[in-house]
C-alpha cells in the first residue's frame, strides 16, 4: 500500500494504493494520527487506486471517523471501487460514511 498525503485548502487528501489489509493497516492508523495531532480536522480519502480494504482497513477508517467527529471536523472518501463500495454496503458502513463518487463532489463538502 502507498499513503499519500497531500493539503488542499482547508483539508487533507490521502490517496490510498493498493491493498490495505492486516499487513499495513497500521501504517495508515499512524498516518491518519499523526495528520489529527498535527490539526488537521478535515480528511477527504481518495479511494481511486484501492484495490482491497479488509475489515482491519475499515476499522482504521472507523477511528479516524469517530476521533474527527469528537473535535469536531470532517473525514469523507470518494472514488470507491465497485468492490471496496460493495465491502462498504454489506458492512453497513455505506450509512455511516461520507462518500462521494468523485473528488470534485467531495471537495465541495469542505467548501461549505
Amino acid at each position: 500500500m502507498e499513503i499519500v498525503t497531500k493539503k488542499d485548502n482547508s483539508f487533507t487528501v490521502f490517496e490510498i494504493k493498493g491493498r490495505l489489509d492486516t499487513t499495513n493497516y497500521l501504517d495508515l492508523e499512524k498516518e491518519f494520527t499523526r495528520q489529527i495531532d498535527n490539526g488537521d480536522r478535515q480528511i477527504l480519502v481518495d479511494c481511486d487506486r484501492l484495490d482491497y480494504v479488509s475489515s482491519s482497513g475499515l476499522r482504521v477508517f472507523l477511528i479516524a471517523l469517530k476521533e474527527l467527529k469528537k473535535l469536531g471536523g470532517k473525514f469523507v472518501m470518494c472514488n470507491l471501487q465497485n468492490s471496496i463500495q460493495e465491502i462498504f454496503e454489506i458492512s453497513g458502513f455505506i450509512s455511516i460514511f461520507d462518500v462521494y463518487q468523485t473528488k470534485d463532489e467531495a471537495r465541495k463538502v469542505f467548501n461549505n
